[in-house]
């Protein structure tokens, strides 16, 4: 299947399988007349690429998950501490990396309800009772 395909399948830019080529993620075979060509089975590998995406790793970090990117992907990953390079090395960095922009996003929430303690209501679609003022006052 040509590029266009392949993105539309898999819900996915072209440029991002250009860049998952780039990075080395993602092969491909090329026509006589230069356009990538890809197999079945990079629908597979494009789908794991996106869920490890989303489930917080970066780019970088999916290269530790290459073996496991053209099958399903298990749901949880044993750990392996033989494998320095491996995918158990990149869990605890990206889990600390998450847990500070968690606190960095309490932080700031907490910093907005100081200011406008209305919007820690069920409903902060405006202001009630005594936390109304005049505008500009």
């Amino acid at each position: 299947m040509l590029i266009g395909e392949l993105a539309e399948r898999t819900g996915t830019t072209t440029r991002a399988l250009r860049f998952y080529e780039e990075r080395g993620l993602l092969t491909c075979e090329r026509t006589t007349s230069g356009y990538r060509r890809y197999d079945e089975e990079a629908v597979k590998r494009v789908h794991n690429i996106r869920e490890l995406l989303d489930a917080g790793f970066t780019i970088d970090d999916v290269r530790a998950f290459v073996p496991y990117l053209d099958r399903d992907l298990p749901q949880t990953f044993p750990f392996e501490p033989r494998c320095p390079n491996g995918y158990a090395s990149v869990g605890p960095p990206r889990f600390a990396e998450l847990n500070r922009r968690i606190a960095n996003l309490i932080e700031l929430r907490n910093r907005l309800i100081d200011r406008m303690p209305w919007l820690a209501q069920d409903s902060p679609s405006e202001p009630t009772g005594e936390d109304q003022q005049p505008c500009g006052t």
